[in-house]
């Protein structure tokens, strides 16, 4: 404790000291690279003063463009964790690189082809839209860093560049490696992309290309075996490597590789002599390989029986080739019409056939699905008008996607929008088809399995006076989830996928308010949700809340930015999803319920010109208030611990 507390404050007096020999004004608008250059100093002042941090744009798979945000403020607190985004609706376990459970159901999305699965491990997976694309004036460096649990630390080092106007290349790569608390959950992880994006220097022809490689590693223990050993608080037992634990021979792997490819030419220009009309022909390609392996060095009977008694090892693959081309038409009557065609052709397979009493398990899922759709935009003034449809026309999967959205935005801070959508997806790929050296995970579900389907309606009212809210109403039928045999409830956890035959309704209401009382705020975020459905198969928490008190402003004579606080977070009791090691997945069980206990955080951030420090005291009421967190059945939640990092944004 003392060695960290002497750490930041001699890392918060040599950014101060710096800071008040060179004190550099505009701290976010004026970056000083461009003075480092060899220019005559005139001409040099002159060039650094014409750049301002809006020029470092950030733009997203759909082209939204933002720039590059280098203030510090709550809503960055909220981000500053392994995800690098706020995780409200999102449960974290003991160690860092862990799965997360859910306190809220995610948003169904546009993409209604299915995925390899073993969805627990996908919280740090970059998929396509999580990658971004950069334009800037200088080379821009960020540094993330943050300390973890136990031995290890957490990096994410990203470098961006243009070298020249019309070609950018980034590169980043984020690595974690965190032992834990308890025994064998060691988590090991990396993120590596490289990203590039071209446009002609007459902006007719633009690329986008990334590459990412991407492996999720987690020893797994089953969870704590003995649960008086946590909850009875025993002094023992505050060292929880001490703890027994289900078993201490298994790991699970997530390993994916990404080739993305998106062009566009522009065929007829909209220029001065035809104001009014353009065509763009847009091509997209994506390859993506995937496997999830669950590993195990001896037979556990906390699965069940198994083939084998040694050297498990299960490995669902998948291969996945998209390919589509869209012609896009924009009209200063009509809008923009983009039609599409897109083929998809998959491989997922394993290396063996099964044969068990009652049926022989098959090896491989593999075709091409074929999909026409249509997308139209239209901008009124203030009003905004979307429509977009997809549907699948040929193949096995069978997917389709309705989606109507209409807003209208009265300024930069407050704006009211409605989307209607309608999803019908298949499950994913392990629903289906699934083989393990445990007897009792192993199926084949094609023929009996339909497509998911989803019906919602949501409002998003955004403003500055009130606050933001946002509302959504979802009908969902053919419910996919894995579940827990009842009659195998006391002897082994043996998990199998279900498709639920009636309807579920799910309401969803999400307010989010920050009261500002001088230099002292009050930041709310309250969500409730209700279920209506006849069998508990979708559960979640009534109500969740987390709100923030907090002191912002400047100090060392506006050399540096201060704000602390605390964070409370508090969700009521409901039964949880439990999770399995085995598949990478969550499924519903009716024995315990988790919650109703408080999270407290105590934080000190600051900023020095670029850089912003974190310093967080985590769940500081654990050892007084009880325990009885959870982060899932048999998962305690974390204990108190200090963590500290930093984001640095440097220029050239």
């Amino acid at each position: 404790m003392k060695k960290v507390i002497v750490f930041i404050v001699l890392v918060l007096s040599f950014t101060v000291g710096v800071a008040q020999v060179q004190p550099q004004r505009n701290t976010d608008r004026t970056p000083r690279a461009a003075q480092n250059r060899k220019l005559p100093a005139d001409q040099a002042k002159n060039q650094a003063d014409q750049i301002v941090i809006q020029d470092y744009k950030i733009i997203t798979l759909d082209r939204d463009t933002t720039f590059l945000d280098t203030t510090l403020s709550v809503k960055k607190e909220y981000k500053y964790n392994y995800l690098r985004k706020d995780n409200f609706e999102l449960l974290p376990f003991s160690n860092l690189g862990q799965t997360y459970n859910s306190l809220a159901l995610a948003s169904p999305s546009d993409n209604f082809y299915p995925g390899l699965g073993a969805r627990a491990k996908h919280f740090n997976y970059m998929e396509v839209e999580d990658i971004n694309y950069y334009h800037v004036p200088t080379p821009m460096t960020d540094l993330f860093f943050k300390t973890t649990m136990e031995q290890g630390q957490l990096l994410d080092a990203f470098i961006t560049l243009n070298t020249s106007r019309q070609f950018n290349m980034a590169i980043a790569y984020k690595g974690l490696r965190s032992l834990g608390k308890y025994q064998h959950i060691l988590a090991s992880t990396g993120n590596f992309r490289f990203i590039t994006s071209y446009a002609s220097k007459d902006k007719r022809y633009n690329l986008r290309m990334h590459f990412t490689s991407q492996d999720i590693l987690n020893e797994e223990n089953g969870g704590i075996a003995n649960r008086d050993q946590f909850e009875s608080g025993n002094p023992e037992f505050v060292d929880r490597s001490r703890m027994d634990v289900n078993f201490e021979n298994a790991e699970n792997f997530l390993l994916g590789k990404r080739y993305f490819l998106d062009q566009e030419y522009v065929i007829v220009e909209n220029k001065e002599n035809n104001p009014d009309h353009s065509f763009t022909l847009g091509h997209r390609l994506n390859y993506e390989t995937k496997y999830y392996e669950f590993r195990q060095d001896s037979q556990d009977s906390y699965f069940g029986e198994a083939f084998q008694s040694s050297g498990l090892n299960d490995r669902a693959r998948l291969k996945s080739f998209s390919n589509q081309i869209r012609l896009d038409y924009k009209s200063r009557l009509l809008g923009n019409i983009t039609v599409s065609n897109s083929v998809y052709a998959y491989n997922y397979y394993f290396n063996s056939i099964v044969v068990t009493q009652d049926q022989t398990i098959p090896n491989q899922m593999k075709g091409e699905d074929y999909s026409y759709g249509a997308e139209w935009t239209k901008k009124i003034g203030g009003f905004y008008l979307n429509a977009e449809v997809g549907a699948s026309v040929y193949g096995d999967l069978g997917g389709n996607l309705f989606k109507g959205s209409a807003g209208y935005v009265f300024d930069n801070e407050n704006e009211i929008a409605a989307t209607i959508k309608s999803v019908s997806a298949s499950p994913d790929f392990n629903f289906l088809l699934y083989q393990s050296d445990y007897k009792d995970y192993n199926w084949d579900n094609r023929s009996d399995f339909n497509t998911e389907k989803n019906k919602s309606l949501s409002v998003d009212f955004k403003t500055k006076r009130f606050g933001s809210l946002n509302a959504s109403y979802s009908v969902i039928d053919d419910y996919t989830y894995f579940y827990q045999e009842p009659a195998t409830v006391d002897e082994t956890f043996q998990v199998k996928p279900l498709q639920y035959q009636n309807t579920i309704n799910y309401l969803k209401v999400k307010y989010t308010k920050d009261l500002k009382f001088g230099k002292f705020g009050l930041y709310n975020t309250v969500m409730y949700q209700e279920v209506a459905q006849d069998d508990e198969v979708l559960n979640v928490p009534q109500l969740v809340t987390r709100n923030t008190f907090y002191f912002s402003d400047h100090v060392f004579k506006k050399a540096m930015f201060l704000q602390t606080g605390i964070t409370f977070k508090y969700f009521t009791e409901y039964k949880a999803n439990a999770y399995s090691p085995l598949l990478g997945e969550f499924y519903v069980q009716d024995q315990e319920q988790i919650g109703n206990f408080p999270m407290l955080d105590f934080f000190i951030n600051a900023k020095v010109r670029q850089t912003r420090i974190y310093l967080k005291a985590e769940h500081f009421n654990s050892s007084f208030s009880g325990y009885n967190f959870y982060s899932a059945p048999d998962y305690p939640y974390r204990d108190f611990i200090i963590r500290f990092g930093l984001v640095w944004n440097f220029f050239s």
